[in-house]
């Protein structure tokens, strides 16, 4: 795993297939999405090359069920205590409780779709102990109060982060970079795309300096601009 320093509080954890985010307030550190199968230790172990206990991370937040950001979650709350957090829809799904409905793939995502499972750990994701719900217009007590957003279309449960007063946004997988060029795009493998770029367009709204995705490199500096650029186009 590649560890990367966005901002002074803002590492990017990046995997074999998709990335974390970890952002550090003074007291405590907040885990943004958790990786594959297998990611728990090694996101334990990343921290504590970063100086921190595992136990300094207060809470995970998933922006939804798909296994490449949920597959650590449950390993990585039972290593550290930490508190999962998801959309009231994907809560269910996160903890086995219910299947979640398969992504739908244009043509031309097929390709890029078949590389990443063929790298996907194989198994079955550890289910968190225990899951508390979030809704739009919630704000979790991290990054001076990040609002979540409600923003379906990649999954019904998708949520985004914003932190308003450090101008970061984190968009799960309702926008990505480019696998090819690296530009700003929608995200792939929707359950419904015209909803997507709503929530898209919602997202293009705020002020965000700086963009977090599920997959890609991440925009730092000038976010809100390249996000509008996608929304208008759409």
């Amino acid at each position: 795993m590649d560890v990367i320093e966005l901002l002074p509080r803002l590492h990017l954890l990046r995997f074999v297939v998709g990335q974390a985010y970890l952002w550090r307030d003074d007291d405590a550190l907040t885990l943004i999405d958790a990786g594959t199968i297998g990611a728990g230790p090694v996101i334990a172990d990343a921290i504590t090359a970063l100086g921190h206990a595992p136990a300094d991370v207060r809470r995970i937040v998933l922006t939804h069920f798909h296994e490449d950001h949920v597959g650590g979650a449950g390993e990585f709350a039972a290593l550290s205590g930490a508190e999962v957090l998801a959309h009231t829809l994907e809560a269910p799904i996160v903890r086995g409780e219910l299947p979640g409905p398969p992504a739908r793939f244009e043509d031309w995502e097929l390709p890029f779709h078949a590389e990443a499972v063929k790298r996907l750990p194989k198994g079955t994701p550890v289910p968190p102990a225990s899951v508390t719900t979030v809704s739009d217009g919630d704000v979790l007590d991290f990054g001076g109060g990040a609002q979540v957003l409600h923003v379906p279309g990649h999954t019904d449960g998708s949520i985004a982060l914003f932190l308003p007063a450090e101008g970061v946004l984190f968009t799960g997988d309702t926008v990505a970079a480019s696998p090819v060029d690296g530009t700003v795009i929608p995200g792939v493998g929707n359950l419904d795309l015209p909803q997507l770029l709503d929530s898209l367009g919602r997202l293009a709204e705020l002020d965000a300096d700086v963009m977090c995705f599920g997959h890609g490199d991440a925009v730092v500096g000038g976010a809100a601009s390249a996000l509008r650029k996608v929304a208008a186009g759409r």
